[in-house]
């Protein structure tokens, strides 16, 4: 779920988006899990060309 919320957000750039990333991070945080996907979710966005705005 949040590999797909990040996605999204990077698409789009909606700050409502970001929240719910942030909000789903805060319910999952003392999953270890979420910690594996933010490294994957952060080298995700390094390869993505995203317009300037």
């Amino acid at each position: 779920m949040l590999d797909a919320t990040w996605y999204l957000f990077c698409q789009t750039g909606n700050i409502e988006t970001y929240l719910l990333l942030k909000e789903l991070e805060q319910q999952g945080e003392l999953n270890p899990e979420v910690k594996q996907k933010d490294q994957t979710r952060s080298s995700m966005a390094e390869g993505l060309d995203l317009p300037s705005v």
